[in-house]
């Protein structure tokens, strides 16, 4: 496993080693030693989540105000834009993004560590997308920052229409507003 830093510390690109022949592919998706080896990242992972999204479906800006989850993401299935925020209130890197492409092609992954929050958009037809949480699901204690958040100035791809938000997703606030 290869570990990329991006612009922001502490969320890395993560390359696994992937062996294919003309029958397919296989790789080791997750190896809890060969992870901490790459990315020097101590994380118990208590929760697995699978969702699949149709073509120019947005979720996000999603955090946890307590209970914060690190995120260990991939896509098995299509393409995304996959966004990370730093949210950490004193951080050098306050409201400042990173995007990178996750698919089922370049079998990418991304580690989002606690104080982050997580978004991405669906690139291809469908998209099956799998995460991995430090932390449990505590609804009681989620946010949601605008997916267009001007503060933040994220550059999602050009869909050629406007994204498909839930409706939870549609009262996402500005990023000042949502910590106050």
């Amino acid at each position: 496993m290869k570990a990329i830093e991006t612009a922001l510390p502490g969320v890395l690109i993560l390359e696994p080693q992937v062996f294919g022949d003309a029958r397919g592919f296989f790789y080791e998706s997750f190896n809890q030693k060969a992870f901490e080896a790459a990315t020097g990242v101590q994380a118990t992972f208590v929760q697995d989540n699978h969702s699949r999204s149709g073509y120019g479906v947005l979720r996000g800006l999603h955090f946890q105000t307590q209970h914060p989850q690190g995120k260990l993401v991939r896509v098995v299935r299509g393409t995304v834009f996959d966004v990370a925020v730093d949210i950490r209130p004193g951080s050098a890197h306050f409201g400042q993004w990173v995007g990178v492409e996750l698919g089922e092609d370049n079998h990418r992954q991304l580690w989002i560590p606690p104080g982050f929050a997580h978004g991405f958009v669906v690139t291809s037809e469908s998209a099956d997308f799998l995460y991995k949480t430090t932390d449990y699901y505590a609804p009681q204690f989620e946010g949601c920052i605008a997916w267009n958040d001007p503060g933040i100035g994220i550059q999602w791809p050009e869909l050629g229409e406007a994204p498909k938000l839930s409706a939870k997703d549609q009262l996402g606030k500005a990023l000042l507003d949502v910590l106050k």
